[in-house]
């Protein structure tokens, strides 16, 4: 099974750059969105032989999640448990032998003034996965806003105590590693440098490859031995994300 996660930026403004051709030619059996900035029915977004799960931000033009699907969910479940469905954060289908899970983490935003929020919406997506890990297996992808170890962000030194690397950011990841979880492309590519997902806009960053690993997929322990790839695409353009590719076997 090929699992894809990106962090669009806008899927408005991704398919004025291209995305429904590389959709197309993806071929993945799950694709999913972070950030898609935009209410189900605003645009048309054909995408023939998949189901659409839209999870949309009350704001308009803000947050949102989306799952295009080949294979029909036994259920589907919007936010946790009641909670963070008003900004489109997360959208969790569940199928015969796991649960998948996208995620738009809230970023903690400058001077961290938003971070109170984002800790309670950690701890929350933690406990979340833990019970549904009690009945199968659970995979969770998307831009979870938090470079986790100095590896993982080309200047580590110059950004400790900011917004995604930010020691209360750091540790909540690494209590979900904890708590029984995965990191899919560590696991796979431990030492591993230079492999980001989102570059700013500015100062040529993307060129220069001057980034941050800041998007995922997390594995449930059962499901890592299935575990075939995960692959950065750096290659692909059309956001300040690229997207990764995972395959299941």
């Amino acid at each position: 099974m090929k699992f894809i996660s990106w962090n669009v930026n806008g899927l408005r403004a991704a398919m004025g750059k291209g995305f429904l051709d590389f959709f197309e030619s993806a071929g993945a059996d799950f694709f999913c969105i972070q950030e898609s900035k935009m209410q189900k029915g605003q645009a048309e977004v054909p995408t023939p032989g998949y189901a659409q799960f839209w999870s949309s931000a009350e704001k308009k033009g803000y947050s949102g999640t989306v799952i295009f699907t080949k294979k029909e969910p036994l259920d589907a479940r919007y936010g946790i448990e009641g909670k963070y469905s008003d900004e489109g954060r997360l959208i969790t289908l569940e199928y015969e032998d796991f649960f998948l899970i996208n995620s738009y983490t809230p970023n903690a935003q400058p001077e961290l003034k938003r971070l109170d929020y984002r800790m309670g919406y950690e701890d929350d997506l933690r406990d979340y996965m833990r019970k549904l890990a009690k009945k199968k297996g659970v995979i969770l992808c998307g831009d979870l806003n938090v470079a986790h170890r100095e590896i993982d962000l080309k200047n580590p030194a110059a950004n400790v105590g900011n917004p995604g690397f930010s020691d209360e950011e750091r540790e909540k990841f690494s209590r979900l590693l904890d708590a029984g979880f995965t990191d899919a492309f560590r696991a796979l590519y431990p030492d591993r440098t230079d492999a980001y997902t989102w570059w700013s806009y500015r100062m040529r960053a993307r060129e220069r490859n001057v980034g941050w690993r800041i998007d995922y997929f997390v594995l449930s322990s059962g499901l890592v031995p299935r575990l075939g790839d995960v692959v950065i695409r750096g290659d692909i353009f059309g956001s300040d994300h690229c997207h990764l590719e995972m395959t299941l076997n």
